[in-house]
This record gives C-alpha cells, sequence and structure tokens, in this order.
C-alpha cells in the first residue's frame, strides 16, 4: 500500500495536463487509449484532438466512412487500429444505442480492446479495481521489484498483471493506474531515466544493483524481413495517375497505393524497364520511365523493412480509369506514400 501511496503522490503533484484526463466519459477515455497504444503521447495528442473535433460523438463516428476515418488515422501506423476503432463505434451505436460497456469483462468484447485497454477504461470511467499492464507499467515494475521474467513472455504477462493487481489502490484504481503509466513514461523511462531524483530509489532493486539497463528483459524477436517495393507512379497527360485499393488481410488494407511491383533485390532502371513491359497497365502503352528516388528509401516496420522506389512513368493517357492528380490528396494512403506525395510535384 506504501507503494500506491507514493506513486499516487508523485502524480498529484507531476501529472501532465492531457484532455483526456479532464473527462471521464467512456467514448473519450476509449479513443484516447485506442490512438495512444503504440503510440507516444506527443504524436497521439493531435490525432485525438483532430477525432474528438470531426467525430464529436460516437455516433458521428459510427456513420462515417471507413475511408474518411483511415484518412484521418493516417501517419500514426498499425492501422487495424482505425478499423477496429470505427467497427467499435458502429457496434456501440447501433447495438448498445451508445453506452459503452461498464466493466471489464463486458469491455472486451469491443473489437480491438484488450486487455490494457479494458482496464484503463474500467478504471478511468467505472472506478473498477482492474489493473493496467503496458510497457511503461512493465517497466517501472521490472526494475522496482527486479523481475528478470521476459516482458514478452506468457508467463511474464501473468506475473505482471497479478503484481500490478496486487498493488492497484482498490479506493482510488483511475489515479493509481493513471499515476504508474505516467511514472514509466517520464520518469522511469527507458533511456536515461531520473534515478537520482527518483521517489523509489531507495527500494528499487534495479538501480541499487545497478541493472537498469537490464531491465525489464525482452525475448528477442526474428530478423525482420527484407522486402524491395517499386511503386509505379503514372502521369498522364489530363492530370491523372492511378491508385489502387489494397484488398485482403495486411497492415495497409483498404488503404490506396500505387501500382506496386516486389522484386527480389534492388533494381536498375534498365532492368526494371524491361521487366514491367509487359505489365498489364502498360499494354500498348508507351512511356517515359523515370527513377525519383536513386536511394531505397527504407521504411521499417515490425516485421519487415521496406527498400522503397518510386518510378516515375510519364504516359500520353491511362489504360485504366484514373484518378485526378488534383484529388490525391483526398485519399487514405500509408504514411511511406503519404510523404512521397508531399514532397513530390505532380506538376
Amino acid at each position: 500500500m506504501i507503494f500506491s501511496k507514493t506513486l499516487t503522490y508523485w502524480y498529484s503533484n507531476n501529472k501532465r495536463n492531457l484532455p483526456w484526463r479532464e473527462t471521464k466519459t467512456p467514448y473519450y477515455i476509449w479513443l484516447s487509449e485506442i490512438i495512444l497504444q503504440q503510440t507516444q503521447v506527443k504524436q497521439g495528442l493531435p490525432y485525438y484532438e483532430a477525432f474528438v473535433s470531426k467525430y464529436p460523438t460516437v455516433f458521428h463516428l459510427a456513420k462515417a466512412d471507413e475511408s474518411d476515418v483511415l484518412k484521418l488515422w493516417q501517419g500514426l501506423g498499425y492501422y487495424s487500429r482505425a478499423r477496429n476503432l470505427h467497427a467499435s463505434a458502429k457496434y456501440v451505436a447501433i447495438e448498445l444505442k451508445g453506452k459503452f460497456p461498464d466493466n471489464y469483462k463486458n469491455l472486451l468484447k469491443l473489437k480491438g480492446v484488450g486487455d490494457y485497454t479494458a482496464s484503463a477504461i474500467a478504471s478511468i470511467c467505472f472506478n473498477e479495481p482492474a489493473a493496467v499492464v503496458d510497457g511503461n507499467v512493465y517497466r517501472v515494475l521490472s526494475r522496482y521489484f527486479g523481475i528478470d521474467t521476459p516482458i514478452n513472455s506468457s508467463k511474464g504477462a501473468k506475473e505482471f498483471k497479478a503484481l500490478a493487481q496486487e498493488l492497484i489502490d482498490e479506493k482510488h484504481p483511475a489515479e493509481f493506474n493513471q499515476a504508474i503509466m505516467e511514472f514509466g513514461a517520464t520518469q522511469c523511462k527507458p533511456k536515461n531515466p531520473y534515478c537520482h531524483i527518483c521517489i523509489f530509489n531507495d527500494g528499487c532493486i534495479a538501480f541499487n544493483t545497478n541493472r537498469i539497463a537490464e531491465l525489464p528483459v525482452k525475448i528477442k524477436s526474428a530478423k525482420a524481413k527484407k522486402k524491395h517495393f517499386n511503386f509505379l507512379v503514372f502521369i498522364s497527360e489530363d492530370d491523372k495517375t492511378i491508385l489502387e485499393k489494397r484488398e485482403g488481410k495486411g497492415i495497409w488494407q483498404n488503404l490506396y497505393q500505387f501500382p506496386l511491383i516486389e522484386t527480389e533485390k534492388n533494381i536498375d532502371v534498365k532492368s526494371f524497364k524491361k521487366q514491367i513491359e509487359n505489365e498489364d497497365l502498360l499494354r500498348d502503352v508507351s512511356f517515359e520511365l523515370s527513377l525519383y528516388n536513386k536511394e531505397a528509401i527504407v521504411h521499417k516496420l515490425s516485421h519487415q523493412h521496406l527498400y522503397t522506389k518510386f518510378w516515375i512513368l510519364n504516359v500520353d493517357k491511362l489504360s485504366v480509369e484514373g484518378v485526378s492528380i488534383s484529388n490525391i490528396q483526398n485519399y487514405a494512403v500509408p504514411i511511406l506514400l503519404g510523404n512521397f506525395i508531399e514532397s513530390f510535384n505532380f506538376q
């Protein structure tokens, strides 16, 4: 109990002023928690404000087209979060008449809501003593208690959840959960934590045994695969280009992209021109080919690294129905393509 009291006292004096801390409305808490999954506050805050402005209630979000939701989400990555957000909004608005589930167990039924998010919403909105465990919490607990069980193992997940549940202040679960997350984010940081001015440094095992850099322990994931992406950027004389909607499962599902050709390795202009001559989009079409970026742009995802080149194809006309270049900014695209569109002059 001393741990939780010390922690919440620190929080009362050091917490950041954030908009979702000024409310207990489930829609806003849920929205903030989904946005902040795998996203730092400084990056997520503008997105939260944009979503609240455009979709002030769950009913507004439920009525939106998925493509508009994805467009507003553009740049945050992990687009399945946005698709799940939209699906859950429709479920709450239509099936639950706009009323969010009011306990941990039922919150888990929402698409995209796992243990951490359900615990956060249940504690903050409904005062349920459900302990949160995220990256910040793993770090604080593993260092303070000197736990070297890997945090990305099933054993670690159970051990840290049980410990957090044991420590939580059952009378004030919202304050405790927000305090331990804030402490991990701003004080007990991954690198260069403020150990010498830490309220817990007397009892912190990691600090007193010089193991700060070693904890928490994480099992190394498999090496990311290396892929070579080649996007075909068509430009016709009537100022149109080709965008294709990605179908099927995948991180970029339902986002738009330029026609894509994947190669086994880096490829030069001469070889690439020969390779694409028989592509359906180029049959009976004369074209001038140029390479926008001589050095591949490396886009790192959690499981793969994309070595990307953008090939510019000037054509008289397109062989398929294209989209107006002046309208290209309205399409939801992966951030990799969004950055290219921002930097490339389509004149």
